[in-house]
């Protein structure tokens, strides 16, 4: 039997995170495990009973401690694969590229030495600023995977670039990652057989 994939979904603080509620259920759907971290403003647009529903797991808050286990940061970092972030506001790229740890996701990232994926959700403006594409070309360059954003019709009204994609399509980037994980290990493998065997 295989073993499940486990992922933390990151959930940050813009308009898009109901979308991930979405993303939740197609993750568990396809029997990925799924915990979920919440930051303090992502909870004032989806309650972390919503994640409690579909994961039958518990939702750790900006805030979360655990007086048995004053170490969690470290021990959700190692029991991920994969940390996808979605949406990805401005903020948290920004802190992701500063390696600030103010909050239980952020610390979490900083102790990750796996797979990051974040999915940007901002507006237009905000995406094309000049601070923030610093942040998104740094990330790119230290190995941080981004699914979008897209260009598109935007909550505030306006078009253009910032957009998060739509779940369906932030899974599939998921999928693409973990095949190509997938048979990057299996070509190592048959490459130390072939040497072994010759």
């Amino acid at each position: 039997m295989c073993q499940k994939t486990k992922i933390i979904l990151g959930v940050t603080g813009g308009i898009a995170a109901y979308k991930a509620a979405e993303i939740t259920r197609l993750l568990i759907k396809s029997n990925y495990e799924v915990k979920v971290v919440m930051t303090r403003t992502a909870e004032d647009f989806i309650t972390p009973l919503t994640f409690e529903t579909l994961t039958n797991n518990k939702v750790y808050q900006y805030n979360t401690v655990e007086k048995e286990n004053p170490m969690l940061h470290i021990d959700l970092a190692k029991w991920a694969d994969i940390i996808l972030v979605a949406p990805a506001t401005a903020e948290f790229m920004s802190k992701l590229m500063h390696g600030r740890a103010d909050d239980l996701l952020t610390t979490a990232c900083l102790a990750f030495n796996k797979k990051i994926i974040i999915s940007p959700s901002m507006n237009k403006n905000m995406w094309n600023n000049k601070a923030t594409q610093d942040n998104y070309e740094k990330l790119k360059k230290r190995g941080i995977i981004f699914s979008g954003p897209e260009f598109g019709s935007q909550a505030c009204g306006d078009i253009g670039s910032g957009r998060m994609k739509e779940p369906i399509n932030i899974f599939e980037d998921i999928e693409d990652i973990i095949k190509k994980k997938s048979k990057l290990f299996k070509g190592k493998k048959n490459s130390n057989n072939y040497r072994t065997n010759s």
